[in-house]
């Protein structure tokens, strides 16, 4: 596999992405685009796991990984950040960067991103599939938060000027609670909780500034009623769950992974789906397992 990091400007910020390649591509007329989660400490080296398996296994697409606006190596402005601005980061992206069809292969709650990009696509219209990693519960995606309690909770609390959210932060950010936080909400086994995935949210939370990024997610500001919205999307749709998906929210909880995952077929127009080892995040906790899903996945697409 040949790794490179690169940078770009897109509004006069700093943005970084790194492209994941063989080192004789073959299939060179589709790329995935890889959307990293949000939260502490991570960026798109959320994928690495992913990466490395993807071309082990013989797969030559190559991958597209960026650093959203707020995370990793990117810029980090102090900004409340909605799907809107990083779809736009995103078709800036695509137009500019990879110029090429593409497949996004998202992450979690990050699927709000996919949906404003493809409402306002890149020109040409280059998304060709999406990759759902384990989206949230239907009950999330189709109840809209609070616009008041949004704002209380960002202006109260993590904008507050008297650091009450920069003391959340700094809690949230000590290797004890992501252990803790990892084994009760991420991982279907407390052993996969390794020190790799610790040392690199570790690492990735030592700037203070990726708090707004996380902060905006917690806020909610992604919350609305996506139910049209889901159910215009044309392109081919993956839908992956783990066999032990669960939800963070309250709001979720009552799903089981059938009933999570038969609900987002029957509102996906043109969409497939399957459970795979796992609990809620299969790249990193089950990477050959999802290889072989999202890969036989791609190969049918572009066939």
């Amino acid at each position: 596999m040949n790794f490179s990091t690169q940078d770009y400007t897109w509004k006069n910020f700093n943005c970084t992405y790194s492209i994941h390649t063989t080192e004789t591509p073959k299939n060179d007329d589709l790329a995935l685009l890889l959307i990293h989660p949000i939260g502490v400490g991570l960026s798109g080296v959320f994928w690495h796991r992913f990466a490395e398996t993807w071309f082990k296994t013989g797969q030559n697409y190559t991958l597209y990984n960026p650093d959203l606006l707020g995370c990793g190596k990117s810029d980090k402005p102090r900004l409340c950040y909605y799907p809107q601005d990083w779809a736009k980061q995103l078709k800036y992206f695509i137009e500019n960067i990879v110029k090429k069809p593409v497949v996004l292969v998202i992450q979690g709650a990050l699927f709000p991103v996919a949906i404003e990009l493809i409402k306002h696509p890149p020109q040409p219209n280059f998304i060709k599939g999406l990759v759902l990693s384990g989206p949230p519960a239907w009950r999330i995606m189709t109840e809209p938060a609070k616009p008041l309690q949004q704002k209380l909770l960002w202006n109260l609390l993590f904008d507050s000027p008297f650091g009450l959210g920069n003391g959340f932060y700094r809690y949230a950010r000590r290797r004890k609670f992501l252990q803790s936080f990892s084994v009760r909400q991420l991982f279907a086994k407390a052993e996969t909780v390794d020190n790799e995935w610790l040392d690199f949210l570790e690492k990735g939370a030592t700037d203070l500034q990726s708090r707004y990024a996380v902060f905006s997610f917690l806020a909610g500001f992604w919350r609305r009623n996506y139910t049209e919205d889901i159910q215009s999307i044309q392109q081919p749709t993956l839908v992956v769950f783990g066999e032990e998906a669960s939800s963070i929210s309250k709001e979720g909880k009552t799903e089981t992974p059938n009933e999570r995952l038969d609900l987002y077929l029957k509102h996906l127009p043109n969409s497939q789906g399957c459970k795979i080892a796992g609990r809620n995040v299969m790249p990193y906790e089950s990477p050959n397992e999802f290889v072989s899903v999202v890969g036989d996945f791609i190969n049918n697409l572009n066939a």
